[in-house]
């Protein structure tokens, strides 16, 4: 699948998104925000993704994700 006219917008903190046409497009939301209009999607909101050594976003798996929002979590705990 090829994802064509997007932007990536990043921020400060090294974050970053992907834009569509309009808002949500790329998680599958239609033009009135409904979730759910797509199939295929390039992330949904949740999803965790480590970069590999060819720069290539590898997304994980339910056990993947549950240790990395444990340690976000933790992380927002101590600050």
């Amino acid at each position: 699948m090829f994802w064509l006219d997007y932007t990536v917008r990043s921020f400060g903190d090294g974050s970053f998104t992907v834009d569509g046409d309009w808002p949500g497009e790329v998680m599958g939301w239609d033009r009135d925000g409904n979730p759910g209009a797509k199939d295929n999607t390039l992330y949904q909101p949740g999803d965790v993704f480590i970069v590999d050594a060819e720069g290539i976003l590898r997304k994980q798996q339910d056990v993947t994700k549950l240790i990395y929002t444990y340690e976000a979590n933790k992380k927002c705990d101590t600050t």
